[in-house]
């Protein structure tokens, strides 16, 4: 791809390497950019500069947060004896969409796959083992994706827990196997959340 300015080839190669975004797309969305007012830019521009900053993780949850606790940490109104285990923050958003769920989370910040060389001491798994080992925790749900890295992971987080008094479940296999929580309708993930099972027998099915 040839280009007149090299400005604006900078851009679109800065701007390709986002997901999902090709040198064609990238151009397109850089074009796009450079009719719009500057001021309207430098709000975009001056946004990610302060996400990247200044955002934290949450003390208790790992889920992003402006501050030390999330507000659903924070909140009064939920419970934290109930923990939903999901793999990273737009599961907490999918989840959040259904307004069934109404305890803590915890983010692994992905999933456990030898093939991409993530292993368990690169989530937060530990500090969730931490969690029921104190005896703060009356349920776990695994709400990882239906794969074989999600069954992985929840299988080795439950091998870690199992001699503690902590009830575990997963969600409902109303979202198809293989199918990632950020992808599913509302009504069908609210139904898993309210529909959910003990993992015991998610392994039997296995």
């Amino acid at each position: 791809m040839d280009f007149s300015s090299k400005l604006l080839e900078n851009a679109v190669n800065e701007m390709s390497q986002l997901p999902g975004i090709g040198k064609r797309t990238a151009l397109r969305l850089v074009l796009h950019m450079l009719k719009q007012p500057k001021q309207q830019i430098e709000l975009l521009a001056h946004s990610l500069v302060e996400l990247r900053s200044e955002i934290n993780f949450c003390g208790n949850c790992h889920n992003l947060s402006d501050s030390k606790l999330c507000e659903i940490c924070a909140s009064q109104n939920r419970t934290d004896r109930v923990i939903c285990v999901v793999e990273d923050i737009r599961d907490v958003m999918a989840i959040e969409a259904t307004s069934q769920y109404r305890g803590h989370y915890h983010v692994l910040g992905g999933k456990i796959s030898p093939m991409d060389g993530i292993g368990p001491l690169d989530l937060t798994i530990n500090s969730l083992v931490e969690k029921v080992k104190d005896g703060r925790v009356d349920e776990l749900i695994f709400a990882l994706s239906s794969t074989m890295e999600g069954d992985t992971t929840n299988f080795y987080i439950f091998k870690q827990i199992e001699d503690y008094q902590v009830t575990t479940t997963t969600i409902a296999r109303g979202i198809s196997v293989g199918d990632e929580l950020e992808y599913a309708d509302e009504v069908t993930l609210g139904r898993s959340i309210v529909n959910r099972i003990p993992f015991e027998n998610s392994l039997k099915n296995n």
